[in-house]
């Protein structure tokens, strides 16, 4: 305990501290005073009566918060992954809220399931369903009611009647209306082969009512030639929704042109069909259109897939790709188009063609798990190999790509790298070649052996209790409590990731340039797609968890081939693929060296070449410096020739012409200025005589009035300007004289 609750650092991740929380201490220790009769039950040997073990998930999370239930105390345990303790302390091991039931359930749960408000939490168990209420949040760090220890949660029983009454009936699955605007809905798959549809406000009366068995003949859509008959057993065993989409009304029975918008419920038969139905509960009391099926799978099989289906889960993606499972451990990857007419998919008792053709099935791969390990076989084989379960399918809660198995014997994890490369050829408007070539080179799917539970081929499997998938800022974290209550931590593969949306301050620019590496490495045939593809490996190790009963430990003969299992896995999976990987690096390495080589020599050719090239132009330059001087003296003799020439012609130029007229006026000009230079000077003379009188300091006899002032001012000052003007005329006549 106290090496449960010591304290950790500020800045060590959750990964580190989460299998050592207080929680797992007290679960495990509530198994071992209450459970000693459970944890002998996978030593003995099932009867065959018995039904098989369900799959427990009683594991949920809730933004940065782990929900474990603990069965014992009908409780919810709530971990905080982030933001443990105050500002400057460090977080406790031992810090956790419990939601107790007001009304706990009186039956066993094996299932919990977060409502799309993520305000509900629906108890799933074999003999009811109840729906926890989860309390509100406050405080500092938004914990429930404050961050109190223990939280009471109102609990609501779903059909509580009807199970108390109904003995022989079992829930088989059980699921939310995928709704976030509408009250909570939930849907529920009963072994009498009705499904039936609950609200909160009225638990115990269903909705609407779906019956997949005796179904009246105008509800039933068949294929041509075919009969139902629920005398063969045929019985649904889960179903699951499909995204919004726009359905015909006459799909529901009514009249009318226009569309409504319904989620597609695809109902799992335990032969392996699968029927269609439209779900609207957007107007009271809900919309239930006819049931469609079975959808015909193409390319079509004898077996028709299996026998032995056990779970059905819709992708968030459009078009629907169904993900079918069966107790073998086979997963079918089905891509839903819509039926052809002359794939005989029509109703032959329909008016109207248009909304009776089935959608098909596209079988576009099929994927083996691996769910007991394959161990190679001694000289006697005391026990069969053959190992088969129940699987449940789980989304991801954050890359729609991806999805989740589990089972008795671990966990599997499946990415679908292929969808974005169907999404590109089916949005092109022609056909287009050169995209499907690449949905048909595209890899398969990837499958990650993440958890086993039974190694030993002979050993009872120990089946984990639940799972979560954290997105961390390093990449998807898988959280597994096992039935021991031990937290395991995985990461999952980075391969396959969600989309990431652009960032605010990222803007296209046409022109900007982009490196060369960069698109080197995004070609389809780039080496290091190639390295990837030799690395990628078809088996792994997964985690090994041996079954609860200690006592009894496996024989050496067993741990031998378990040994000799994960050696040749190493060996075929990891080495001999990296050594593969090594001979392609070494082969890549020494072309480039060559080519490195060769381009180091073209590198001192194109110097010398460089350096030749200069010298050239260094003579071709000194070349021109002299062509030039040359051409300039040539230029200048060619002007003195010239002028020579013309000076020995008898006869004037044009030019020699008007010079010699020119030349001619300048004494008549000369004349003319020199007598006009006469008269100013003669002028000038006359003004310095009266300035002398006015300057004299003799008293002038004559006083002049203002207006006789004023007169000759005006008049010295015209004279003073005409005699500028013929001083400037002279100037400029000496000038052109002087020239």
């Amino acid at each position: 305990m106290a090496a449960a609750e010591g304290p950790t650092g500020d800045g060590e991740p959750w990964q580190s501290w989460l299998p050592n929380h207080v929680v797992f201490l007290r679960l495990r220790e509530g198994l071992k005073t209450h459970g000693p009769a459970e944890a002998e039950k996978p030593a003995s040997s099932p009867s065959p009566s018995s039904p098989p073990p369900l799959t427990r998930n009683l594991v949920l999370g809730l933004g940065g918060d782990l929900f474990l239930w603990d069965g014992d105390g009908s409780a919810f345990l709530v971990v905080r992954l982030r933001g443990l303790g105050g500002a400057g302390d460090e977080p406790s091991l031992s810090q956790y809220q419990r939601l107790l039931c007001i009304n706990p359930p009186l039956f066993e749960i094996y299932q919990v399931l977060l409502s799309p408000t993520q305000h509900h939490v629906a108890l799933i168990g074999i003999k009811g369903l109840m729906v926890l209420e989860l309390p509100k949040r406050w405080g500092k760090n938004s914990e429930f009611e404050g961050g109190k220890l223990a939280v009471n949660c109102s609990t609501t029983p779903i059909a509580e009647r009807f199970f108390t009454s109904s003995t022989s009936l079992t829930l088989k699955h059980a699921a939310w209306y995928p709704s976030e605007l509408l009250d909570p809905h939930v849907v529920l798959l009963t072994s009498d082969n009705v499904i039936r549809i609950y609200s909160l406000r009225e638990p115990q009366t269903p909705t609407r009512v779906i019956v997949l068995s005796e179904a009246e003949e105008e509800s039933l859509i068949l294929n041509k030639g075919r009969a139902y008959t629920a005398s063969l057993g045929e019985t649904a065993v889960a179903f699951d929704f499909g995204p919004l989409s726009a359905v015909s009304k006459s799909m529901f029975g009514q009249k009318g042109k226009g569309d409504v918008l319904a989620h597609p419920l695809y109902i799992l038969y335990e032969n392996g069909e699968t029927f269609l139905t439209y779900l609207s509960l957007a107007h009271s009391p809900g919309t239930v259109g006819k049931l469609l099926g079975p959808l015909p799978m193409h390319p079509a099989a004898e077996d028709n897939y299996g026998y032995d289906a056990c779970a059905i889960l819709c992708l968030p993606c459009v078009p629907n790709i169904l993900v079918i499972a069966t107790e073998s451990g086979m997963l079918y990857h089905c891509v839903v188009l819509e039926g052809e007419e002359e794939d005989d998919q029509v109703s032959e008792k329909s008016w109207d063609s248009r909304t009776d053709i089935i959608p098909s099935l596209y079988v576009f791969e099929c994927v083996e798990l691996e769910l007991a390990l394959t161990l190679a076989a001694g000289d006697d084989e005391p026990c069969d190999s053959d190992f088969s379960c129940p699987i449940k399918l789980h989304r991801d809660p954050k890359c729609p790509s991806r999805y989740h198995c589990t089972h008795e014997a671990g966990v599997h994890s499946v990415g679908l790298t292929w969808i974005h490369k169907l999404h590109k050829f089916l949005g092109s408007d022609e056909e287009d070649k050169d995209s499907l070539q690449e949905l048909a080179a595209e890899q398969k799917c990837f499958v990650e052996h993440i958890l086993c539970t039974k190694p030993l081929p002979c050993r009872q499997p120990a089946p984990i209790r639940g799972f979560w998938i954290v997105p961390d800022i390093l990449g998807p974290t898988m959280v597994c409590i096992t039935s021991t209550y031990e937290c395991l931590i995985r990461p999952l593969l980075s391969t396959v990731h969600p989309v990431s949306p652009p960032l605010l301050c990222t803007r296209e620019d046409a022109a900007a340039a982009e490196s060369p590496l960069r698109i080197l490495a995004e070609t389809a045939d780039s080496f290091e797609k190639h390295i990837r593809s030799i690395l990628q490996r078809s088996v792994a190790n997964p985690a090994f968890l041996k079954s609860a009963d200690r006592d009894m430990a496996p024989p050496p003969e067993e741990c031998l081939q378990l040994i000799s299992r994960a050696t040749q896995v190493f060996r075929e999976q990891y080495i001999l693929k990296q050594d593969l990987a090594k001979e392609e690096i070494q082969r890549r390495v020494k072309l480039l060296c060559d080519q490195k080589k060769k381009q180091l020599e073209d590198l001192s050719y194109c110097r010398e070449e460089r350096k030749s090239l200069r010298e050239m132009a260094e003579r071709l330059a000194d070349k021109y410096e002299e062509a030039k001087e040359k051409q300039e003296d040539l230029m200048n003799r060619m002007k003195a020739v010239l002028h020579r020439f013309h000076t020995q012609l008898p006869v004037l130029s044009d030019s020699e012409r008007d010079m010699k007229k020119e030349l001619q006026l300048i004494p008549e000009q000369l004349r003319h200025l020199g007598n006009a230079i006469k008269q100013v000077t003669m002028k000038k003379d006359y003004q310095q005589r009266k300035m002398q009188k006015v300057l004299s300091p003799q008293k002038p006899a004559i006083t002049l009035s203002a207006y006789q002032r004023k007169c000759i001012q005006s008049v010295l000052k015209e004279e003073g300007e005409h005699i500028r003007e013929m001083v400037k005329q002279i100037n400029d006549i000496r000038n052109h004289i002087n020239f």
